[in-house]
């Protein structure tokens, strides 16, 4: 048995930047980390952003590398990522694009002994600020976190591109940074380890309460404006909270039902076309019912994500309360041992993610209807 004592950890990247035109001033920011970079991104992505990275690129004095992306953030693609950065002689890869695209650069970073640097497109999940990865399989099942010694050197964030962006996607980083409060008040309630390594910190519990508070006043009008491609105060205040509050605050607050909840919804096909976020609101309504959290808190719960476009019923994952056997998977695979559900401050069965799974069916389409909210319309994932 070890005697070493607990110790607390805050971990962050080494530098992040957010504002309109930010992309135009990436050689700028690059140029003291490396002199060879590698960027990855897909080609729909590079479409939009190629023509400003290249010019600021080659501004600051660097050669201009491009690698397309495979599209998920697999242990096949990682593997392809590091001989391409190793043949490239790079000496800094750069994600420019989503989470899979960041996820899947960190990992084949680390592997290659190389500095990481992220550059999000969308403001969908907190991936670009942490030391870890997700990865799946070639079939697009939750497989295992990576984590690594370091977070990204930079996080560069254009908070014109985002707003660019379609509305969905930062609805999606809403759906994801909610949950971050959530899971980091049952992290010190139990006093659980955090992703950074060490017990929960004042400071990463406190980020995590105020991305909670910046989305709840800002969202609304967030999300109006982007609709509308404008950068307004709202916009940056949701980027932020999406990107970096919520990034810190998951890793330095802690992780516990609700994204156990989102792992285990990839065990069913039927979800895989959703974003991360839509996943993880369904984990994280799904632990306030296992917290037995008060009823007014569930129902504001239910119509501020509702009108956020977030889903909060089975039907709208691809699922119905009677999928017994579907569900079971789910709530099998979100309570192995080491996953996050454990963090809880009480135990959590299986058996009990599949009923608080089924109980959210009804009494979300009560809430919506007495809300005058529509009707959740059946999800049916794209093959």
């Amino acid at each position: 048995m070890s005697t070493k004592s607990p110790i607390r950890s805050v971990i962050s990247p080494g530098r992040y930047v957010q504002g309109p035109g930010a992309i135009a001033r990436i050689g700028e920011f690059l140029a003291p980390i490396g002199n060879t970079p590698l960027i990855v991104a897909d080609d729909i992505v590079w479409g939009f952003v190629g023509h400003e990275v290249t010019s600021s690129l080659k501004a600051a004095g660097l050669s201009v590398t491009r690698e397309p992306f495979g599209g998920l953030p697999s242990a096949k693609e990682i593997n392809r990522l590091v001989e391409v950065i190793t043949g490239a002689k790079a000496d800094v890869v750069v994600a420019v694009g989503g989470g899979s695209t960041i996820d899947a650069v960190k990992a084949s970073g680390f592997l290659a002994g190389i500095r990481w640097v992220t550059v999000p497109t969308v403001a969908s999940t907190d991936a670009p600020t942490s030391a870890l990865s997700v990865i799946y399989t070639d079939d697009g099942a939750f497989e295992e976190y990576r984590f690594f010694p370091r977070n990204p050197d930079l996080v560069l964030v254009d908070s014109q591109i985002i707003a660019n962006a379609p509305a969905a996607f930062l609805a999606a980083g809403v759906g994801d940074a909610l949950a971050t409060w959530l899971e980091a008040r049952a992290t010190a309630a139990s006093n659980s380890l955090t992703m950074a390594g060490g017990l929960p910190t004042l400071t990463g519990t406190t980020l995590a309460r105020l991305s909670w508070d910046v989305l709840w006043d800002n969202a609304l009008p967030a999300l109006d404006a982007v609709r509308d491609n404008l950068v307004t105060p709202a916009v940056e205040k949701v980027i932020e909270a999406n990107t970096l509050l919520s990034g810190l605050g998951f890793e330095s607050g802690g992780l516990a039902a609700a994204h156990a909840i989102h792992n285990g919804l990839t065990a069913a096909p039927q979800t895989h076309g959703l974003a991360h976020g839509q996943k993880v609101n369904i984990g994280s309504l799904t632990q306030l019912v296992l917290e037995g959290a008060p009823t007014s808190d569930i129902r504001d719960f239910i119509e501020f994500t509702t009108r956020v476009g977030l889903p909060t019923t089975l039907t709208e994952i691809g699922l119905t309360a009677e999928d017994t056997r579907e569900l079971e998977l789910v709530a099998n695979a979100a309570t192995v041992p080491g996953e996050t559900i454990h963090a809880m401050p009480f135990e959590v069965r299986s058996s009990d993610v599949v009923s608080a799974l089924k109980s959210i069916e009804r009494f979300s389409r009560r809430v919506r209807d007495e809300a005058g909210l529509p009707a959740p319309k059946p999800y049916v994932a794209a093959h």
